[in-house]
């Protein structure tokens, strides 16, 4: 039996193998059109021990089995992932070309599904710190899960209370922390930490390490040290949104890509959906922003009609 061989120039290349990736392969797969997916293997979902509010999953679902039934779910419809990293996109002779260590591909449209990268700081032990849940990465996803626990939240200058606000509402037992030396609160700040019974410790965090039990401590500059039983190190990310800038599209705050309510970027043919863009960094989001952007997609495609069989 012969196999087909794949298209010269792709309807759509998606570039990032994630929940909103792989949701945008399996709606176009469904439109019948011709996809290549391209992952480097690193999303941020396969992090996550156990989702609990991602909707569909009553006792919560493990981030590597959702990813594995959206392939699967891929694989139904004849698509598939390609394991490499596209490291530079370019528009040639009307075509996006995208380009990997072996090879390049083309297409008509390109989705991007990039994600973010999450500002560092020292934790020993990071991966299996967040697996075992001793590290957290996102409030508005789990925040309800560490009720009542002791929280530890390291600010960011831009965002220096909002987090620890936040996570009051979760427990009693908050603390703030700053990256940076010497305090970044105004007044008003201190004061409205000071009324919700947020502790703040001024001295710079200078690293994380983990007891046995896989506690986090957090190592603060003037020598002393803080046990938690969870820590949020809210420190910011930034989308990685550099194939897209290249391109010439709009960018905001962080790298995140300006789309409109079709998740379109100011490069025609070039959307962008997740984490990637501007908004709540959420599965839920990025598969919602997925569903949109390929249907945007294939309609406005040529129409590939559909012969007797």
């Amino acid at each position: 039996m012969s196999t087909q061989s794949p298209p010269l120039v792709y309807d759509t290349l998606i570039i990032g193998g994630g929940p909103a990736g792989l949701t945008a392969a399996i709606y176009l797969r469904r439109f019948t059109r011709n996809v290549a997916l391209f992952d480097k293997g690193n999303s941020r979902l396969s992090w996550i021990p156990v989702s609990h509010n991602y909707p569909g999953f009553p006792d919560g679902v493990a981030g590597t089995d959702l990813l594995n039934n959206l392939r699967r779910q891929l694989a139904r419809y004849g698509g598939a992932v390609t394991n490499a990293e596209i490291v530079r996109l370019r528009i040639d002779d009307g075509a996006f070309v995208g380009e990997y260590d072996g090879g390049e591909v083309r297409a008509l449209t390109v989705l991007l599904a990039t994600g973010i990268q999450d500002m560092g700081l020292p934790v020993e032990s990071w991966r299996a710190a967040v697996a075992c849940g001793a590290v957290r990465l996102c409030p508005v996803c789990d925040g309800y899960d560490v009720m009542d626990t002791r929280i530890a939240v390291v600010s960011s200058e831009t965002n220096p209370t909002g987090h620890a606000m936040f996570m009051r509402t979760f427990s009693a037992d908050v603390t703030l922390f700053d990256r940076s030396h010497g305090s970044i609160l105004s007044p008003d700040e201190q004061q409205q930490l000071d009324a919700a019974g947020v502790r703040y410790i001024s001295s710079a965090v200078c690293g994380v390490t983990m007891t046995a039990d896989m506690k986090p401590v957090l190592n603060t500059s003037n020598g002393k040290s803080y046990e938690f039983d969870v820590m949020y190190p809210m420190l910011g990310e930034t989308a990685r949104s550099e194939l897209a800038a290249v391109l010439g599209a709009e960018t905001a705050e962080c790298g995140d890509v300006v789309v409109d309510e079709f998740q379109a970027t100011s490069v025609p043919g070039l959307y962008a959906v997740g984490d990637v863009v501007r908004g709540l960094n959420q599965i839920s989001v990025a598969t919602g922003q997925a569903a949109v952007a390929a249907t945007r997609i294939h309609n406005a495609l040529p129409w590939t009609l559909r012969t007797k069989a």
